[in-house]
């Protein structure tokens, strides 16, 4: 079983823990941040997975290319891809839901 574990700057004074470990094709991570706590979504694992070096304040930032290259064939590979499809979907959404608010406004005005 491999381990890393990183130090990432979020809301809090203290750094949140971050640690990720493999075993075979099984991938699991960890977060001291509030999210984690309660079980949702937590964006530190995520940038990690994703190979962002953003707000690691450990002395270990080349280690995050490690832990993404274990995403490939790993159990959470297909989960974080449904996850980032679903970010792309919304996004669009917005910005649709955006053009019809000021159709909506302009029609008004006529």
């Amino acid at each position: 079983m491999e381990k890393i574990k990183f130090l990432v700057k979020g809301s809090a004074e203290k750094p949140y823990e971050v640690s990720f470990q493999r075993d075979n094709n099984n991938l699991s991570a960890y977060c001291s941040c509030p999210a984690e706590d309660n079980g949702k979504y937590c964006k530190h694992r995520v940038n990690i997975l994703c190979g962002i070096q953003d707000g690691i304040v450990s002395n270990n930032k080349q280690d995050v290319a490690v832990v993404a290259s274990w995403l490939p064939g790993s159990d959470v590979e297909n989960a974080l891809h449904v996850l980032k499809k679903a970010e792309e979907q919304f996004e669009t959404a917005k910005q649709e839901l955006s053009a019809a608010k000021k159709r909506f406004a302009r029609a008004l005005r006529d």
